[in-house]
């Protein structure tokens, strides 16, 4: 997993770019792109912090909202074998697929 850092409520991923020896942030979950460099991580979140702000600026004046809105629906393909699998362990927990799905996917999301 690559590190995370909160920012005024909003997530970025963080990741060092050996070419040029500094850490990158970028916000996700955006309606758009915000990123940021620093060589520490009190630049990181100095350098952050502006960058959102910028942005959120810039959503304002463009009467855009700052997050992506998402549906709660999307459709993910399986090997058959997994689907099998997957369905007997939601039925040992005697849980809907859709049910085990989502307790799964919540527990790894926030781990």
């Amino acid at each position: 997993m690559k590190n995370m850092m909160v920012i005024d409520g909003y997530k970025a991923v963080i990741e060092y770019d050996p070419e040029i020896e500094m850490f990158r942030g970028e916000f996700v979950g955006l309606n758009g792109g915000a990123d940021f460099y620093a060589a520490d991580i009190e630049g990181l979140k100095r350098e952050g912090a502006t960058s959102l702000r910028m942005f959120l600026e810039m959503c304002a004046e463009d009467g855009v909202e700052p997050r992506k809105v998402f549906s709660g629906k999307f459709n993910v393909r399986v090997p058959p074998e997994l689907h099998a699998d997957m369905a007997v362990a939601a039925a040992a927990a005697g849980k809907s697929l859709n049910q085990w799905v989502v307790e799964t996917l919540d527990r790894e999301a926030h781990a």
